[in-house]
């Protein structure tokens, strides 16, 4: 039997380095029952539904650049090819999707969780727009009630809030990051490091 190794992941579905993160952080399941707690923060949420330009971030060009460079090396290594993205959308209607998904079960979550990202990074589907969302949620079978209650329910706002506050308590100020154990790591870290995370996160768990 694979040892348990609980996560807490603080992610976003329009963050491209949460996407790398996620696919690294499965790799993990091959020597670990992973119990992953998903908890998702809107990094962008002055973007509008019907979406905006990529430059319209304010990112100066050389950075960009080079971030940019960075994730196609990151895709490359994680065998995705990435869309040529032109515009960022207002993440905030999929995020609560996501939460709302949770009761459904992990099945559930699970094929949202892949099918979110693999939308908006792979073929360029704007997750702000509700009737897309709506599309991806029953390709994933989840029920149209829980996308109702998704939006309707304040208490999947209220989890967002909370998700916001516990991310600024533990000095986390963007996605991905990755607790495990008493580590914090911040980006799409190698898989080496989620390795090594777990590995002392083992250690501190064992009895004495």
């Amino acid at each position: 039997m694979k040892p348990e190794l609980q996560v807490t992941v603080f992610s976003d579905y329009i963050c491209p380095f949460c996407y790398i993160g996620h696919l690294r952080l499965a790799k993990l399941r091959d020597n670990y029952d992973l119990k992953i707690n998903w908890r998702f923060l809107e990094i962008h949420p002055d973007n509008p539904p019907e979406g905006r330009p990529l430059s319209a971030l304010g990112y100066p060009p050389e950075q960009w650049r080079r971030m940019m460079e960075n994730l196609q090396k990151m895709a490359v290594e994680e065998g995705v090819a990435l869309a040529e993205r032109t515009f960022t959308t207002n993440s905030r209607k999929a995020l609560l999707l996501a939460e709302a998904a949770k009761a459904a079960g992990a099945p559930t979550f699970y094929r949202l969780n892949d099918d979110l990202f693999a939308a908006y990074f792979l073929r360029q589907q704007n997750l702000g727009d509700p009737q897309v969302l709506r599309a991806i949620a029953k390709q994933s079978g989840v029920e149209d009630t829980v996308v109702e209650q998704a939006w309707s329910n304040p208490r999947y706002e209220d989890i967002l809030e909370a998700n916001l506050r516990d991310a600024a308590g533990l000095g986390i100020n963007g996605t991905p990051a990755f607790i495990i154990g008493r580590r914090i790591a911040a980006g799409a870290v190698p898989v080496s490091t989620l390795r090594d995370m777990a590995g002392i996160a083992d250690i501190q768990l064992r009895p004495a």
